[in-house]
């Protein structure tokens, strides 16, 4: 039994790099994308994956635990070690590309969230010069190796 929570667990992991994968490449394109209709399309491909992401991330974070226990795992401090770069990094992420994102989402009519509420797409999106300044504020590199500080 122990084996098969393993292997979930690396399901899960496998699971959420394949759906984030696409949230990555998102904002690398979205660098040097100007046209709305285009980074509405791009940032819509993002969020469809985002159901099979937490899913993913779930099933990651429940096998983890239940694989700690059946393992008498907890006593070791790479356990721990691991939460923490776990919590570290979906934090990290969180707090710079999804409040980022929304704002892009927003500035091109297209539904956004603040905080945790939905909102609808706003009646005039921003103009030109103000997506181009927003889109430039993206820090794509430094949530790669937010994501890439997990590798190690």
């Amino acid at each position: 039994m122990y084996r098969w929570i393993v292997f979930l667990h690396i399901a899960g992991i496998f699971g959420f790099l394949l759906a984030h994968g696409s949230s990555a490449a998102v904002a690398f394109a979205l660098r040097r994308e100007r046209n709305p209709e285009r980074i509405r399309a791009l940032l819509d491909l993002s969020g469809r994956t985002m159901s099979v992401l937490y899913l993913s991330l779930l099933v990651l974070i429940a096998a983890g635990i239940i694989s700690a226990f059946m393992g008498h795992w907890w006593g070791r401090g790479w356990v721990w070690a691991s939460i923490i770069l776990l919590v570290a990094m979906v934090v990290g992420m969180w707090t710079i590309g999804s409040q980022h994102y929304h704002q892009v989402r927003k500035a091109v009519g297209s539904g956004y969230m603040q905080g945790m509420k939905f909102y609808p797409p706003e009646p005039e999106p921003a103009t030109p010069e103000a997506l181009d300044a927003l889109l430039a504020r993206g820090q794509p590199m430094l949530l790669a190796a937010i994501g890439m500080a997990g590798r190690w």
